[in-house]
């Protein structure tokens, strides 16, 4: 690092951004109801702090580790910091998506939101803070302050329309599985120290766990952080929270929060826990895929955007748990290569999902500010009116299908890389079930790409489905910058995968003793994740061979054949006027996917009588978790709840007798 970017990598600097951050959230609550204040100034200035704390992770990722303790907290008990590289590469990733998304929300909001402009700003950057935070702490006490600090505001975030019961009914089903999942964590930290009244990191790390109880660790970390990340069986707050919350939110919870559980579970599975069993990354790799396979086919059949877009959250969050998975079984058998190429796939996939997915929420935020829809069925034909808004999300849409030369692709890639070249595991049986999970990778993709399509062609192509679509206004200045800015991040990713990979190597050495950059140093423009011989990819020429086939079809289209071909009418296929109605519609596009994957589906059907005289024929569709899982859960909780209540009713003497009662069955357990 050169003396110039030195001072760059400074925690101070951090720390900086932090009580900047908090400032700003003051002055929210100052100018409470000042809209254009908050819109035109603080968020701005927020944005621009963004960009500080990118600069920060971005140099810190190369340099020395740094620590740091801050008188709060309780007695003897104050806050250790730690800014090493796994933590500067989640605060760059944290400043990169946030800059974008607290541009846009600088054009987003509008009187009447719910909440008064300044609380919202507060709510926004103390958010912001308890996430930096959650990243820099380096015991378990700060941890945990810092993470019901984000839950909690996150939770307000949520319900800034408190006005409206199913927002109110999202935000708690959001908060009480937060608060389930940081439980799991508590009790994780509890058996890191190992009984040795030391919670900091330091002392975590030097402790040597017997297998079973640090199995149990791992699993509790699984749950606590897969709660907060979404992964099965304690997703369902997810599909609910996202599209309760403002878009902007929506983009940050989606694109920065969801990487915070991730960065929890890297943190205790590879960092706290020092020796994984290879049974852990198997068992994450399989929860992983079944959480991207569901997620995925529930986004095919969604009929409301926010909706489609959290259940394609779901889908990622679950491939990158699968690299971290296959990372982690190939650490436990030493293969660092391996261990480090499934590891960058995961981290790239991380930045990739920050960026697009922050920039489809943002779009889509943008088109209901236009249109005052949300639902697929009543949109199409806007790419014709919103062409700022349609072609960003183009970018967005095509990095979300893993298409090149988008940053999406390069983490699909890399990740299918690693399946198809891994070999030489000590168990066959291992070696001839890797290939298997890369094929169920290769059809999650496949049905990745399936929805995408679904969401740009339904939403941006076409005729309107409504007049009023017709009426749809482009988005403003400050919403077009943040959208930009976004859609740039998805474009330089999947450009210049080499200087990313590079850049991230001191990640993959700290975690896994590996580095995957070596490999690809042969030519600065020619991504080589295992040999040269097997498998490469040259995003610059990809993408020059793409701009050479459009600029001659162009040319032959235009310049050759302009004029000497009769344009006539399309043919109608028989019909004599072509409306909205005869386009694919939403659930037009579902539907092959919910014939072929019905048993993922509780299926309800409405159907329409001989006799009715404006028949209408309605599916819905239910997540079976909820139906399997929580409603029997909240049943069990409503019973026990019920038996204690009765314990709650009666006389003192009652009381007394059951205070004697305690007081005789304890004497006996000492007794005995």
């Amino acid at each position: 690092m050169t003396d110039f970017l030195r001072p760059w990598a400074s925690l101070d600097w951090a720390l900086a951004v932090v009580v900047a951050w908090l400032l700003i959230g003051v002055a929210g609550v100052v100018a409470m109801r000042r809209l254009r204040f908050v819109a035109l100034v603080l968020f701005p200035t927020g944005a621009v702090l963004s960009l500080v704390l990118l600069a920060v992770g971005v140099v810190a990722t190369l340099g020395p580790t740094q620590h740091a303790i801050l008188p709060l907290g309780l007695p003897n008990l104050p806050f250790h910091l730690r800014l090493d590289a796994l933590s500067a590469f989640f605060l760059a990733l944290i400043g990169a998506a946030s800059a974008g998304i607290s541009t846009f929300a600088a054009g987003y909001f509008r009187t009447g939101e719910g909440t008064a402009p300044g609380l919202i700003c507060l709510e926004y950057h103390v958010f912001l803070a308890s996430i930096v935070l959650v990243v820099l702490a380096d015991d378990a006490y700060a941890f945990m302050v810092m993470w019901e600090s984000m839950a909690l505001s996150s939770f307000f975030l949520v319900i800034t329309n408190h006005r409206i019961p199913d927002i109110r009914r999202a935000g708690y089903l959001y908060l009480l599985i937060a608060h389930i999942g940081a439980l799991a964590i508590f009790l994780c930290f509890g058996l890191l120290q190992a009984n040795t009244g030391d919670y900091t990191f330091a002392n975590m790390r030097a402790q040597q766990l017997p297998n079973g109880w640090a199995s149990v660790a791992f699993a509790l970390a699984v749950f606590g952080f897969g709660a907060k990340a979404g992964l099965l069986p304690v997703h369902a707050w997810l599909p609910e929270a996202h599209p309760a919350a403002p878009s902007p939110f929506s983009a940050l919870m989606s694109g920065v929060m969801l990487k915070i559980a991730l960065y929890g579970l890297l943190r205790v599975a590879f960092d706290l826990l020092a020796h994984p069993l290879w049974w852990w990354g198997l068992a994450l790799m399989l929860l992983g895929l079944c959480t991207a396979l569901f997620g995925v086919v529930f986004s095919t059949v969604q009929t409301e955007m926010k909706r489609l877009l959290a259940y394609s959250s779901i889908e990622n969050i679950g491939l990158i748990c699968t690299g971290l998975g296959l990372a982690l079984l190939c650490a436990a058998y030493a293969m660092s290569t391996f261990a480090a190429l499934a590891l960058t796939a995961a981290l790239y996939h991380m930045l990739s999902h920050a960026f697009f997915k922050g920039l489809l929420f943002c779009s889509t935020g943008a088109v209901m500010h236009a249109t005052g829809e949300r639902s697929l069925g009543k949109l199409g034909g806007l790419l014709r009116f919103m062409p700022w808004v349609g072609w960003p999300t183009l970018v967005g849409v095509l990095a979300c299908a893993g298409l090149p030369p988008f940053g999406g692709f390069v983490a699909e890639w890399l990740l299918l890389q690693t399946f198809l070249f891994t070999t030489g595991l000590p168990s066959s049986s291992l070696d001839m079930l890797v290939p298997v999970l890369a094929a169920w990778v290769a059809l999650v993709a496949a049905l990745s790409g399936y929805t995408m399509v679904k969401y740009f062609g339904v939403v941006f192509l076409g005729q309107p489905r409504e007049e009023k679509i017709a009426t749809a206004r482009d988005a403003g200045i400050r919403e077009r910058i943040g959208m930009l800015w976004l859609a740039a991040g998805c474009v330089l990713l999947g450009l210049f995968p080499n200087q990313v990979i590079a850049w991230m190597a001191p990640v993959t050495r700290m975690l896994v003793g590996g580095v995957l950059a070596p490999s690809s140093q042969g030519a600065s423009w020619l991504l080589v994740p295992v040999d040269v011989e097997r498998a490469s990819y040259a995003p610059l020429l990809f993408l020059l061979g793409v701009l050479c086939t459009v600029g001659l079809t162009f040319y032959l289209v235009r310049k050759r054949y302009h004029g000497r071909v009769r344009r006539v009418p399309a043919w109608g296929c028989g019909y004599p006027v072509a409306n909205a109605r005869m386009q694919d519609s939403a659930e037009g596009f579902g539907q092959p996917i919910r014939q072929i994957f019905a048993p993922f589906f509780l299926m309800h059907r409405n159907l329409p009588s001989p006799w009715d005289t404006q028949p209408q024929y309605r599916v819905t569709l239910e997540d079976p978790f909820w139906r399997g899982l929580y409603l029997p859960v909240a049943a069990l909780v409503e019973r026990i709840s019920g038996f204690v209540a009765l314990l709650q009713r009666g006389r003192i003497a009652v009381y007394l007798l059951y205070s004697f009662g305690t007081l005789l069955l304890v004497l006996w357990f000492v007794m005995r």
